[in-house]
């Protein structure tokens, strides 16, 4: 019995310092970010490293002083957010229709959906931003809330949909039984049931959004609609040259709200990644 629970206090403090490891490895990246956003600009770039820096917040003070960094990040977070929203609102109820609707052309229906995302976008950008610009909508945040949902959400539909496949349809058949209609069984057993799946298609697209550069560039002029991206893009040139300190900053803080918010779901994440695979 003594053997039995070594073995298994073992495997636990193995496990776990595996997992520690590797943990180190994929938050190192970000941790060296950090960093160099304490160290003042002359040792940033330097002939050979430098393992005891001497700390400046200099890259703060610059980004409170003459960078409205808050705005930058609200509107990423606004932007995000709205288009994940408009995404999931059209792409449940059209993924809903596509796996449980049987008529003629579905599936080729389907596979033009998720054909729309793999379209450079250099190829729309210049109509998109004509667009825009005769509806008044540029450079404010609703624009790019409907570029990224645009973009998204033929991909969204397409992952909903293969989990949607994967309820039985014996429950809508008892559903339907009870008086149930199409409304009803969509909003109390389709989406409870594939729920990990909604929450996994919303963080991709999040995650495809934030990286969003050429749309967000294109559509806001000024820093009125700035998001974090394209804040980034403001630290590598001016008078002052590339301001290495700044940069790393700035990606350390666009790192951080989808790590915290990957951490409170990932539960749901692990769970609507690993449901099956993509059905066709």
């Amino acid at each position: 019995m003594a053997s039995v629970r070594r073995d298994r206090s073992e495997r636990f403090w193995l496990r776990y310092l595996i997992l520690g490891s590797w943990a180190i490895v994929c938050l190192a990246p970000m941790l060296w970010f950090l960093t160099i956003g304490f160290r003042p600009r002359t040792e940033v770039i330097v002939p050979h490293p430098i393992y005891w820096p001497s700390w400046s917040l200099d890259a703060w003070r610059l980004l409170v002083s003459d960078w409205p960094i808050a705005s930058y990040l609200r509107n990423s977070v606004v932007a995000v957010a709205g288009s994940v929203v408009i995404d999931l609102v059209l792409a449940i109820p059209a993924a809903y229709a596509l796996s449980r609707y049987e008529f003629r052309g579905r599936e080729d229906i389907g596979f033009y959906i998720l054909s729309t995302r793999m379209m450079a976008p250099a190829i729309v950008a210049v109509p998109i931003f004509f667009l825009f610009k005769n509806l008044g909508l540029l450079d404010t945040i609703w624009a790019l809330m409907l570029v990224y949902a645009a973009i998204n959400l033929s991909l969204v539909t397409w992952i909903i949909r293969s989990y949607m496949l994967d309820i039985p349809k014996e429950l809508e058949d008892a559903a339907r039984t009870d008086g149930a209609g199409d409304l009803t069984i969509l909003w109390e057993i389709i989406i409870p049931a594939c729920l990990p799946g909604i929450i996994t298609a919303a963080v991709i697209a999040a995650i495809f959004a934030i990286n969003e550069f050429l749309f967000t560039l294109l559509i806001a002029s000024t820093s009125k609609a700035y998001t974090m991206s394209v804040a980034l893009a403001n630290f590598t040139g001016g008078s002052d040259g590339i301001i290495y300190n700044a940069i790393a900053l700035v990606s350390f803080l666009a790192f951080v709200p989808i790590l915290i918010v990957v951490i409170l779901i990932q539960k749901h994440l692990s769970r609507g990644l690993t449901m099956g695979a993509v059905k066709g």
